[in-house]
């Protein structure tokens, strides 16, 4: 069962574009199975075919942090049919590069995160048409307001896309925000990486917008140009595959953060 999965555990990991693309390379295997379970363990909540044991790519358990995410996870393998399609699975290929390609580089991962603090997508702003200017500034401004207020990080806002460098003061009191758990900085890192924010990530993680907000803020500009110009379907199906994963990270990140209210 672990070389199904591979390819999405390879070198980008954390890119799920990447991930998907690979993924569509890999051919389908034929259900193996008939039974699915989730046991608890001291390290985790591991999810059971046939009485065997879920692994990564490499062999390690492949262990959820929460009951509600391994069943999330169970409930992927049991919805394969005749063949396991990995791009149907996006909390297996979650797990899986949790397991490959953070647990052992939390801080590596982070830091990468902090790298977008420097040229955040809601730094650069529309000058013109008024109406698109207005948008962004009503989908991004709270979240840059929230930023300054509740984590000290005070950035510059610019006009177009020349580069503007930010204070290193603001990058650290925002890298002073993100998590430090696995799973948590995994799944700020593909809502990072999806929509071009770090803030937007930071932003759903502390439930200043909500995962229908964020992916709306995220792309102001693409539906600005599609209600002016028509959707492009090419750029509409990539943003459908990019949407399957957003939703991902973002229950996850949900349910880690309802967790930890909890204790």
């Amino acid at each position: 069962m672990r070389e199904l999965f591979d390819e999405v555990a390879g070198k980008s990991g954390l890119d799920p574009e990447e991930a998907v693309r690979r993924t569509t390379r890999v051919p389908q295997r034929k259900r193996f199975y008939k039974q699915v379970d989730v046991s608890g363990t001291p390290e985790g909540f591991a999810i059971i075919l046939d009485g065997k044991q879920v692994r990564t790519p490499s062999g390690r358990p492949l262990l959820a942090p929460s009951r509600d995410i391994a069943d999330g996870i169970a409930a992927e393998w049991n919805a394969q049919v005749e063949t396991i399609n990995p791009l149907t699975m996006p909390l297996t290929r979650f797990a899986n590069t949790v397991g490959e390609a953070v647990v052992d580089r939390v801080d590596a991962v982070a830091e990468d995160v902090a790298k977008y603090l420097g040229t955040d997508l809601l730094f650069y702003r529309a000058g013109h048409p008024e109406a698109l200017v207005v948008r962004e500034a009503a989908l991004w401004d709270p979240v840059v307001f929230w930023a300054a207020e509740a984590l000290g990080a005070h950035f510059i806002l610019a006009e177009g896309i020349v580069h503007v460098r930010q204070p290193e003061s603001a990058i650290a009191a925002a890298r002073g925000a993100l998590p430090v758990d696995p799973w948590s900085i995994a799944a700020l890192h593909v809502i990072t990486t999806l929509t071009g924010s770090a803030l937007l990530a930071l932003a759903l993680q502390h439930g200043v917008l909500d995962a229908d907000q964020v992916w709306a803020a995220a792309h102001v500009d693409e539906d600005w140009n599609s209600e002016k110009w028509g959707v492009d379907a090419e750029v509409a199906a990539r943003r459908a595959v990019r949407l399957v994963d957003f939703k991902a990270a973002a229950d996850i990140l949900k349910s880690l953060t309802a967790a930890a209210a909890q204790v």
